[in-house]
């Protein structure tokens, strides 16, 4: 009986110090999370996306890195790629087949980051070359929306492309400038170019170009 009551005190103190543990690592990592949050520039909300006649949009957490979509991408990934330091992003959607991301990232000289700036417009503008390709079998056609009054500048592109099965989907892209800050908004659905919201887009552009200080 001794040993049994022994070995229920030990293992009574061994749940109460998981426990403890626990409630002890929730502040440490609630305060991780703030202090990532506290770094990173101002984001979109999903407000300030163009409105989807169907579904409202839903903003995921603004999240530190570059997920691996973005890091593949044939457009974004070879100047938003890397180690991820001092780069957020944020994921929107809707219920139906219209997703929508933004990239931030932060530079250590405002020279590099308008090297970053000048990079993503140019493998942007050239992309549509490297789908096809990647994909012979997918046709590519980009379309430059032109330039905008904001901060440091801002660009908008769109990107449509048809598989060989039929499946067809438009992306518009934009790439802005504060300082040292670069953002790069991306947003994407089924359908052409005549389906795309260019002049709500070109809206959210300037708004998170303002919102990244």
């Amino acid at each position: 009986m001794p040993k049994r009551t022994r070995a229920g005190t030990l293992l009574s103190l061994a749940v109460t110090g998981l426990a403890l543990g626990a409630t002890l690592a929730t502040p440490a990592r609630a305060a991780a999370v703030q202090a990532v949050a506290a770094q990173a520039p101002g984001f979109l909300k999903a407000a300030d996306l163009p409105p989807h006649p169907g579904s409202a949009w839903t903003a995921g957490k603004v999240t530190a890195g570059v997920p691996e979509a973005v890091e593949q991408d044939r457009c974004l990934g070879m100047a938003l790629g890397g180690d991820g330091s001092a780069t957020w992003y944020r994921e929107f959607h809707t219920d139906l087949d219209t997703s929508a991301r933004q990239v931030s990232v932060r530079s250590s000289t405002t020279a590099a980051a308008k090297g970053r700036f000048a990079r993503l417009n140019k493998d942007i503008r050239s992309c549509a070359a490297r789908v096809e390709k990647a994909d012979p079998e997918t046709e590519a056609r980009l379309k430059d929306y032109g330039t905008l009054r904001v901060e440091e500048g801002a660009h908008v592109y769109g990107l449509h492309t048809v598989t060989s099965r039929g499946a067809s989907d438009v992306r518009l892209l934009s790439v802005g400038r504060d300082g040292r800050t670069v953002t790069v908004v991306d947003w994407g659905q089924l359908g052409g170019f005549r389906d795309a919201p260019v002049k709500a887009f070109r809206k959210t552009t300037v708004t998170a170009v303002n919102k990244l200080h």
